[in-house]
């Protein structure tokens, strides 16, 4: 029996090139040859801590090229035991023999995918000249957003709030050494008005982000809220925006931040301008104008797992 290899986190955290990522993923959203069914997607309660944890699971393929499946928890009172509110594991097969090649941490590789994928979707919809960030967030996601926006973007200034100004710092220790600026702020609305691109990326059941701050050429980069009972923004933030997904499969049913306007009635499913298969495509442009606001609303995509697991597996055995 063939040897399963073990790819581990610290594997991942020193073999991540987001130029390269982005590259191979908009290659992948292009082609779209890759069969995706629709995630199995299980709330189940936990009395323990009062909170239900979710179990999410990923499957996709190309035939007879590559295949694999992700297996995802999301505990979010995590946090009371001093652990990640996300854990998994992507089990990577040969799609002919339907061995496993190989097993990849998948915390790790989720949150690198998952930052390309916004970075892949900001290189159409932020101005090519953005140069500033607010970071909403402290989470794994969000040092992996920010170095993955400045890798499609000239990013020279940072701001990060958190609602632990610890961890909040620990992000700006942990990215001292890039060539941006980086500075925590004890205010989303400090900042919110002043930066090109607002990445958010939390569990929040509030809307952080507020239309009323909002200025023309604004990009919006929604991460987090990956229930339909959680938001990042607000109604107004998604009237007055140009609102992209990262496919239409998921974005429509998964967030809130999509789903209940659209249950509100404050926009319609056609108002979703396109998503990612559309723009790496051709089929849409992305930004029209220097003053557009767009949004660009991620909720994950076993393609995005595929890609990245690929990605990793030829890195680990040079192919």
């Amino acid at each position: 029996m063939e040897t399963i290899l073990q790819i581990d986190e610290n594997f991942i955290e020193t073999h991540t090139n987001f130029i390269e990522l982005v590259s191979v993923l908009k290659d992948a959203f292009k082609n779209n040859k890759t069969i995706v069914p629709l995630r199995h997607h299980h709330d189940f309660p936990n009395p323990s801590v009062n909170a239900d944890s979710t179990l999410l699971l990923m499957p996709a393929w190309n035939p007879s090229e590559d295949a694999g499946v992700k297996l995802v928890t999301v505990s979010p009172k995590n946090g009371d035991f001093n652990l990640p509110s996300i854990n998994g594991t992507y089990l990577y097969l040969d799609a002919i023999k339907g061995t496993i090649k190989a097993i990849l941490e998948a915390k790790s590789l989720t949150a690198k995918r998952t930052a390309a994928a916004s970075a892949l979707a900001s290189s159409f919809l932020s101005k090519k000249n953005a140069n500033s960030l607010l970071m909403i967030g402290t989470g794994a996601l969000s040092s992996n957003l920010i170095k993955a926006h400045a890798s499609v973007r000239p990013i020279n200034e940072v701001f990060i709030w958190g609602r632990s100004l610890e961890k909040t710092q620990k992000v700006c220790n942990l990215l001292k050494n890039e060539a941006f600026n980086i500075a925590p702020i004890n205010t989303i609305e400090e900042k919110i008005s002043d930066v090109d691109i607002i990445s958010s990326a939390t569990l929040s059941e509030v809307p952080l982000v507020l239309g009323k701050h909002l200025k023309k050429g604004q990009h919006i980069d929604l991460v987090g809220a990956y229930k339909t009972n959680m938001r990042e923004a607000d109604d107004e933030t998604i009237i007055k925006s140009s609102v992209f997904v990262d496919t239409f499969q998921g974005g429509l049913k998964e967030s809130g931040d999509i789903v209940q306007p659209l249950q509100n009635g404050s926009i319609q499913q056609q108002d979703i301008q396109a998503d990612l298969f559309d723009l790496c495509s051709g089929n849409h442009l992305g930004r029209n104008h220097h003053e557009e606001i767009t949004v660009f609303k991620s909720v994950g995509h076993a393609l995005e797992d595929l890609v990245a697991a690929n990605y990793y597996y030829k890195k680990f055995t040079n192919v």
